[in-house]
Parts: C-alpha cells; sequence; structure tokens
C-alpha cells in the first residue's frame, strides 16, 4: 500500500467498478430529485399520458425502496472487492440491533417516540419494519465509523470513535426526517408530535442511542481490520450521495430550517474533526500503522 494516503487500488478513481457505481448512485439520486421537484411536487405538470401517470402513482415507493437498494449495491461493490466477507458479522449485527431499535419503537414508542411506517417503503417485517430500514441503517453506519476513525484512529481511539461514529450517523436524520415525514407522501408519520417539523426531540436521542450500539457492533466485530483497506474519500462521496437525496428533497419542499440546521451540523462535527486533529501529535496513519487520509 502506498504512503500517499490510500492504496491506488483502493482509491476508488472514477474507471474502478467502485467508482462506477458510485457515479451511477448519484446519476440516480440526480434524476429522482429531478422529477420530484418537476413532478412529485406538482403534479399538475404531468403530461396527460395514461403510462406517464401510472408510474407517477408508483413513484415515491418505487424511487425510495430503489434508492437504498442500489445503495446496497454501490457499497458492497466495494465491500466485497477489498474486505472480501469480513464485514458480514458486523453486518448481520447492525441489521439485527437496528430492527430491534426500530421495532420497539414502532410498537412502545423507545427509543424514538412514537411512529409508524406506511407502505411506502416496501414490506414490512411483522408488518411494522419495513426490511429495506435496517439496511439503510448499515449503509450509512459503515461510512460514519469510517470517518470517525480518521479522526480517532487506532485502539486508544475506540470509545472516542465509536461515540463520535454515532453522533455523525445522527447527523443524517437531521435531513432525513423531516424531507420524509414532514409532508405528503408520508413515508413514516408520529404520533409523538415534535417542534422539528413535527419529529420529537427524543427521536434524536434514539439515534444516539441506537448509534452507539451499531458503532460498538461495528468495533468489535472487526471493523478496524475491515475498513482499514477501504477508501475514505470514496466513503466520504458515498455518504455525501446518500444525503443528497434527503437534503435535495430539503432544499425542494423549501424546508429552509431544516437545510440551515443541516448544514450547521455538519460544520461543527468538521470543526471538531479538524480541531482533534489539529492537536494530534502524529499523523494517524503513525497511530494505526497504516496510511489513513487525513482530510475528507
Amino acid at each position: 500500500m502506498g504512503r500517499d494516503g490510500m492504496s491506488a487500488t483502493a482509491s476508488g478513481g472514477a474507471r474502478s467498478p467502485e467508482g462506477i457505481a458510485l457515479i451511477s448512485l448519484l446519476v440516480f439520486t440526480v434524476l429522482a430529485l429531478l422529477g420530484y421537484g418537476l413532478f412529485g411536487l406538482r403534479p399538475h405538470q404531468l403530461p396527460d399520458i395514461d403510462a406517464v401517470v401510472a408510474f407517477w402513482r408508483v413513484s415515491f415507493r418505487f424511487f425510495a425502496q430503489l434508492h437504498i437498494i442500489l445503495g446496497a449495491v454501490v457499497l458492497g461493490v466495494l465491500l466485497v472487492r477489498y474486505a472480501g466477507f469480513r464485514w458480514f458479522p458486523a453486518f448481520l449485527a447492525v441489521y439485527v440491533f437496528s430492527f430491534l431499535s426500530e421495532y420497539l419503537g414502532t410498537g412502545y414508542g423507545i427509543p424514538f417516540g412514537n411512529y409508524d411506517y406506511t407502505s411506502l417503503l416496501g414490506w414490512k417485517i411483522d408488518g411494522r419494519v419495513p426490511w429495506v430500514i435496517p439496511l439503510s441503517w448499515f449503509l450509512m453506519a459503515v461510512p460514519s465509523y469510517a470517518l470517525a476513525r480518521v479522526t480517532f484512529p487506532g485502539r486508544g481511539g475506540r470509545w472516542p470513535r465509536i461515540i463520535f461514529a454515532a453522533v455523525i450517523l445522527t447527523l443524517w436524520d437531521l435531513a432525513l426526517d423531516p424531507a420524509m415525514s414532514y409532508q405528503s407522501p408520508y413515508y413514516w408519520r408520529w404520533s409523538d408530535m415534535g417542534p422539528y417539523y413535527g419529529m420529537p426531540w427524543v427521536n434524536l436521542a434514539g439515534w444516539v442511542g441506537t448509534g452507539l450500539v451499531l458503532m460498538a457492533a461495528i468495533e468489535f466485530l472487526g471493523g478496524e481490520g475491515w475498513i482499514a483497506p477501504l477508501s475514505v474519500p470514496w466513503l466520504t462521496g458515498y455518504y455525501g450521495v446518500t444525503l443528497l437525496m434527503p437534503f435535495g428533497m430539503l432544499i425542494l419542499e423549501g424546508l429552509w430550517l431544516a437545510v440551515v440546521v443541516t448544514v450547521i451540523g455538519y460544520a461543527l462535527a468538521l470543526a471538531f474533526h479538524a480541531w482533534v486533529v489539529g492537536r494530534r501529535r502524529v499523523p494517524a496513519e503513525q497511530v494505526v500503522g497504516e496510511p489513513v487520509r487525513e482530510g475528507a
């Protein structure tokens, strides 16, 4: 592995399989947002063509589910290519623990508050949790952990890394929740209404708590080892493309408070990362004994 911060083979260049996969996810996301802005929010502009109208009726279900599934394929390309299947035990743990959190939330209001999912995210496990939801937790848990690993590398940074990774994961919900549950079509609905576009504040506490469990699972199931060969810049881009869907919806819907809150949240996380790295006396790669790109 080269000493330029990342292996050339794992750098995720545009012509590599993982680079092509990431660009495909970006193109799909942009097209979905264009469709949402042009027709999803303005159905009166739809062409009066039976096939177009029929597709529009299923488009909210189609694009939401396919975005998660395509995201899983894209991340899977990188994981299998550079980590084999060493990540699979962590995937199973994250899937099970996130499902249990969602199952308790939809049934008892713990730890997120009382809410329920609509049919737009597909088949529900035991009629309560769409099967793609635990999958989406894993898709964002991996880049969150990888980014936190750059901030707090090595064995000595274990618990700060777990905590910071849980925070990075929770920041996603600042955009996700208002985008998906505030305006019709609703992907989930809150019974306990709160001040942030209907979301109760306890939901963020539930996200942090669930995030801590998920990041601990990744950590103690060998995350330091199987994430090490992965490209941090690629994972940063993947996180950004996944975030782009709800963030773009916020802009199109004009939910400007959520836009500002999301930007401030990530700016604070980036400033904290820069402060920690600036205080570190040795580069991260010397801490873990391998190349680690310090920047995003």
